[in-house]
């Protein structure tokens, strides 16, 4: 079997160029849930003295629970891409943890070293993670290998710009939607409208945030993925070489000319 996205959109570049880090604005806006993430908001009515002793005891607390746990052995949650086009930084959503989980164990077995971004759709995906690249023959058709098991889905996240998805088979012999264990995609994608994000929800059955609304306007992506395939991170610094990589030459199965070799190591 091949691990492919559906081709349901035409293939647009974007018309704005984006470059360089989200700097975690996605993850911000993804969220399924109403309201703010994180933060507070000042009441008007409070006197600043009593809002600055709140702030100062809010500081001293969070030293405090840093201190005791910050050295707890937590999981990483970011990790560097390192490739013979230049480097990328992914940053992993703790939401998604079974995602998170094996992401971060592969990474670390160094299972992911010496794989290639086997495809490439210009500006709109690069593909990697099949265990069958790893010195790949030119020309070899890659996208069928798998680890020994898959992830259920997790449809919380959308596909905004830089987002970073699990690959999959098709829904004919994979009617659950379960994701690859090791093949994953990230997105490019095209500008993005309410009049496209209207469309899908009347096809789907499902409706976005106004949060998720303005971030597909603001940097665009690939909504026809939305529930369909799981996002668990997105690129934080680099997406000028995930757009690099998406435009390399490329043969009739999509596999770039010159092969894109990854290594990765967690940075925290």
């Amino acid at each position: 079997m091949k691990y492919r996205w559906i081709r349901t959109w035409k293939n647009e570049s974007l018309v704005h160029q984006m470059s360089g880090s989200l700097n975690g604005i996605s993850k911000y806006f993804l969220t399924d849930r109403p309201g703010v993430r994180g933060g507070m908001m000042m009441n008007s009515g409070e006197k600043r003295s009593r809002n600055t002793y709140r702030n100062l005891a809010f500081c001293t607390l969070t030293l405090a629970l840093t201190m005791l746990f910050g050295c707890s052995g937590s999981s990483p949650s970011r990790v560097e891409v390192t490739t013979n086009q230049g480097n990328f930084e992914i940053r992993l959503y703790d939401e998604t943890i079974q995602y998170k989980k094996n992401f971060i164990k592969l990474a670390e077995e160094g299972f992911y070293d010496s794989l290639l971004f086997h495809r490439v759709i210009p500006d709109v995906i690069i593909q990697g993670g099949d265990p069958e690249s790893r010195h790949a023959p030119k020309g070899k058709f890659l996208g069928r290998g798998n680890v020994d098991y898959t992830i259920a889905p997790d449809f919380r996240y959308v596909h905004t710009y830089g987002a970073v998805s699990g690959a999959r088979l098709s829904n004919e012999v994979n009617p659950r939607k379960e994701s690859s264990g090791s093949q994953f995609f990230i997105v490019v994608g095209h500008p993005v409208t309410d009049a496209e994000l209207d469309q899908i929800e009347q096809e789907r059955g499902f409706t976005y945030t106004p949060e998720q609304r303005r971030l597909y306007k603001l940097v665009g992506g690939i909504p026809q993925f939305d529930k369909e395939y799981s996002v668990f991170g997105e690129v934080t610094e680099g997406m000028d070489i995930v757009k690099k990589i998406s435009r390399l030459a490329r043969d009739a199965n999509d596999r770039p000319v010159e092969d894109v070799i990854m290594m990765m190591k967690t940075l925290d």
